[in-house]
């Protein structure tokens, strides 16, 4: 049996150091950290995956960003720890984590990542949105939670700038 739950503040090192391991040296260099550093995730989305020993198994974040003055959803990271990878739990935690963001009113969802592997999800390629480079466009994906939320959006992606509560950011 699993638990999904809220990242605590508790929880922090230990996401962190599942990140490290899961992801290269330097992943805080890519171009979707920089639209992260120094924002505050969207706290009830953050989430971990744990086993029945309280044992950290997976987890999710997501961060407010903007394209122009619309307010998207940038999803990641999410990772899965190796021991536990081919076991479906980052499926478990990607689709309990956009039925949360739906629930919250949150219009679309941008990531940067394997086309093939998100696309189970829902996500396609986004043509006319631009993360900072260096960023594969190929790799810039995106979801509707509501029908319509990518339609006439299109330009740069930007750090959420915003002094108002994150969790109120949701379009």
């Amino acid at each position: 049996m699993y638990q999904i739950s809220p990242e605590t503040d508790a929880d922090y090192h230990e996401v962190e150091a599942l990140y490290d391991l899961c992801f290269a040296p330097g992943r805080t260099a890519l171009s979707s950290y920089r639209l992260r550093d120094g924002v505050p995730p969207i706290a009830d989305l953050c989430l971990t995956l744990r086993d029945g020993h309280q044992i950290l198994l997976a987890a999710i974040r997501y961060w407010p960003a903007r394209i122009g003055e619309r307010k998207v959803l940038l999803l990641g990271p999410i990772a899965v720890h190796p021991t536990a990878q081919g076991e479906g739990l980052g499926a478990i935690l990607m689709r309990d984590s956009l039925i949360r963001a739906t629930e919250r009113g949150w219009s679309r969802v941008l990531l940067v990542g394997d086309a093939p592997y998100y696309a189970r999800f829902g996500f396609s390629r986004l043509s006319d949105v631009e993360m900072p480079p260096p960023t594969n466009p190929d790799r810039v994906l995106g979801l509707e939670l509501r029908p319509g939320a990518w339609v006439d959006i299109r330009g740069t992606v930007t750090r959420e700038n915003s002094g108002k509560d994150k969790a109120a950011l949701a379009e």
